[in-house]
């Protein structure tokens, strides 16, 4: 892929990026939950942003799963297991600045149907 064209890629992705991230903010009670996906692995955190703090997190990565839809389920299920073991039912969504279909949309769905309110 040409510079000029990736260069305008993460451009746009950086505007995307503060745009959300402009409109959530996470709390104690009810955390950001935010994702991000490399062409091979995904990761997820949940940020208390009052206190700059990591409530829970998940290695897709540490996991051995890749950034596919049926692995990333699976790492929305572990999201979902370390998010009630932390004691959380509902999280506020960030996308990180990615468009909301493929993997992350199966990801959200995974994380509904672990009992996640998002």
């Amino acid at each position: 892929m040409l510079k000029s064209i990736q260069k305008r890629k993460n451009k746009l992705r950086a505007q995307r990026k503060a745009r959300v991230r402009g409109k959530i903010f996470g709390t104690d009670t009810l955390p950001r939950l935010s994702i991000f996906k490399s062409n091979k692995y995904f990761y997820a955190q949940a940020i208390n942003d009052t206190t700059g703090v990591t409530l829970a997190s998940v290695d897709g990565r540490k996991m051995g799963l890749k950034a596919n839809q049926e692995d990333v389920k699976k790492v929305a299920v572990a999201m979902g297991e370390a998010l009630k073991s932390a004691n959380i039912e509902t999280v506020v969504f960030d996308r990180n600045g990615y468009l909301y279909h493929g993997v992350v949309a199966s990801f959200a769905d995974a994380l509904r149907e672990s009992g996640i309110k998002l």
